[in-house]
């Protein structure tokens, strides 16, 4: 029997519109899929008021998104459904890519002892939103009307209004502020008049939902022009409760409206089960069709509407980056929004969120493009250079890394209006950094017990001192206090990590959470010196790293005119996790790619042989024949059609 799961439907809401001489609603969020109702959370949170449109009577159908980052668990748990969505994910770690029967990756993201959560975890977009709107009709300060599409848009200097469609006839609402979070096809973009700008890729992709009672283990897995289906590429991915995502990409000749008929998806998946030696029944539940995109608005405020999510910005789906960018998005504009609406910041602080996510949009986009140029390659020289390392990578496994997907981890802010600089030279956590959370043990009158980071900090501001002694203690929990006045209702906790020796006092000191960090691990992950001070903002970013904790008195008013101290250097990181060998077959790759497609279509052997030969002289006589060898002996492989894993081992 099949567990798909199958969205309940809500009756259209009736209400009344906005009269002449009524107040204003503090905020109307149009779009109720994740990022309109991360939004509505993160607001009503803070104390305000907040109206939901959605303009169909149900949460989506179909997975859709289903790769879950560990950042937006941690969003979620400060959104108030974490504990809800973690009860149905389905954690994962890596996976494997093959080139027709050979492997050719395997990948794991990075995890430790230290995590609270895996890196990943699997569930699909429609249970998401069922879990937040469930917690959002809970809410008392939290309207939500189905079946209720936006119309027209009046914008002033004041307010915004909305003509609103209902089953129950036309409807005005009038609002100080409206968040535009309706989606890749956003009827408030269009009713705005502003387009999105940037680039879409070349190949279709056709995704569906299976329920099948596999053993295969929960992993990404990745199959390169398969002999089951010569010429595409297939991915599969596990959900929970035996639902399988299966995308898999059309040819450029292939008609995609016959291609995504029920029948031509049964036979697709139909071979490429089989050729996997599978004996097991299987259901199509779902199904459905999309195109890789890059592309975002030049400014996600505009006026009193402010964009988020795909109404703000598309990115490829390689690399899993667009519902987990976008609860990035709902986090920060909900705090920048309520700051505003509060008064304890000025409207230059939601340009700050403007510039910081279409900023992040970038980092998604150059990373998702190079898997994106792996997986739908667009041009003649990137199919013909992605198909050379894919068979390299069967013998060469150190080409292998070209083919990693670059799965999604969370986005920075270096370069934000609201980050603050360093002193020269300044390594670990940055100001712009996320601030990861992981375990920590917390002090208390009756000794340590377990905790995290993202619990302990909570959901606002948080002020985290490392290797202070009793008096940085003090200093800090009232700069802490400080702040929270100014900045109310937002939240500002004072964390400190003590010196090693110094006895900070934990009794009585409700203002202050002291943490255990005996062996430094705190000190070290964070790259902290001794007195050093942390201002986490509530999306979990680091708004400033100090030692004169002084300079935290200053926090308060760089926060309302949305500034930072022109001292310093801006936070960057240098490092890589490449290897200087992997930047070096990086660059060859997308050098070669790039004028591949710069030569005449005659001429393109006769630039590969000039291009071998200039290279060849180069080299050694032993290197010169090593590569000739290796290079023949990949283009005499013959794949054989017989899958070389098993259930047990793929």
């Amino acid at each position: 029997m099949s567990t798909y799961f199958q969205p309940q439907k809500y009756p259209a809401t009736e209400f009344a519109s906005t009269g002449a001489t009524d107040e204003a609603l503090p905020v109307v969020v149009v779009g109720a899929g994740p990022v309109g109702m991360g939004v509505a959370l993160g607001l009503a949170q803070r104390g305000i008021p907040v109206t939901v449109l959605e303009a169909a009577d149900q949460v989506s159908f179909g997975s859709r998104a289903i790769c879950i980052s560990r950042h937006s668990l941690e969003v979620a748990a400060r959104l108030g459904f974490g504990p809800e969505l973690e009860k149905i994910v389905l954690p994962w770690v890596g996976g494997r890519s093959f080139y027709r029967d050979e492997q050719v990756l395997h990948f794991e993201m990075a995890h430790g002892d230290h995590d609270v959560r895996g890196p990943m975890v699997n569930v699909s977009q429609s249970e998401i939103e069922q879990i937040m709107t469930d917690t959002l009709l809970a809410h008392p300060l939290i309207t939500f009307h189905w079946s209720s599409s936006v119309a027209g848009v009046l914008r002033s200097d004041e307010d915004v209004t909305l003509d609103v469609d209902t089953a129950f006839g036309a409807r005005r609402l009038r609002a100080r502020w409206v968040v535009a979070a309706d989606g890749g096809r956003s009827r408030m973009r269009e009713l705005a008049g502003i387009r999105l700008q940037g680039n879409s890729y070349q190949g279709n992709y056709v995704i569906a939902d299976i329920h099948w009672e596999s053993t295969l283990p929960a992993e990404r897995m990745v199959w390169f022009d398969p002999p089951s289906n010569p010429g595409s590429t297939i991915i599969m991915h596990q959900q929970p409760r035996d639902i399988w995502r299966i995308d898999y990409q059309l040819d450029s000749a292939d008609d995609a409206e016959l291609e995504t008929q029920e029948d031509r998806i049964r036979d697709r998946i139909t071979r490429h089960l089989d050729w996997l030696e599978n004996d097991v029944p299987w259901t199509l539940e779902w199904h459905g069709f999309y195109r890789a995109h890059a592309l975002a608005l030049d400014d996600f405020t505009h006026g009193r509407i402010l964009f988020a999510g795909d109404a703000a910005h598309l990115v490829p789906i390689f690399g899993v980056r667009g519902l987990n960018s976008g609860m990035e998005d709902a986090e920060t504009l909900a705090w920048t929004l309520a700051a505003v609406v509060h008064g304890t910041a000025d409207k230059s602080l939601l340009r700050a969120y403007s510039a910081e996510r279409r900023a992040a949009w970038q980092q998604n986009v150059d990373n998702a493009g190079k898997s994106t140029l792996i997986m739908s390659p667009g041009s003649h020289g990137y199919r013909t250079t992605r198909d050379a390392v894919l068979a390299l990578a069967t013998t060469r496994p150190e080409f292998g890394h070209l083919i990693n997907p670059r799965q999604s981890s969370a986005t920075h802010a270096h370069l934000s209006p609201l980050t603050w600089p360093v002193a020269e030279g300044t390594t670990g956590v940055l100001p712009g950094d996320p601030m990861e959370d992981r375990r920590v043990r917390v002090t208390t009158a009756d000794g340590s017990v377990q905790s995290s980071l993202n619990r302990v900090r909570g959901t606002g501001f948080a002020v985290l001192g490392v290797g202070v002694d009793p008096a940085g203690a003090r200093m800090i929990a009232a700069h802490a206090s400080a702040l929270a006045m100014a900045l109310s209702p937002e939240t500002v906790r004072a964390v400190v990590v003590p010196a090693p020796g110094a006895a900070v006092a934990v009794a009585g000191a409700a203002d202050l959470t002291v943490l255990d960090d005996p062996d430094g691990a705190l000190a070290q992950a964070l790259g902290a010196s001794a007195g050093e001070c942390f201002v986490i903002r509530p999306d979990g970013l680091v708004l400033c790293r100090v030692r004169d904790l002084s300079l935290l008195g200053d926090v308060r008013d760089h926060l309302k005119t949305a500034t930072a101290p022109a001292l310093g250097v801006v936070p960057t990181h240098t490092e890589t996790t490449a290897t200087p060998d992997e930047l070096l077959r990086e660059n060859v790759w997308m050098g070669l790619s790039e004028a591949l497609d710069q030569a005449g279509e005659s001429d393109r052997e006769g630039f590969l042989t000039r291009f071998a030969l200039l290279l060849g002289s180069q080299s050694g006589r032993r290197e010169f024949e090593e590569a000739l060898a290796a290079a023949s002996h990949v283009s005499g492989k013959v794949s054989s059609g017989t899958p070389r894993h098993s259930h047990a081992d793929a």
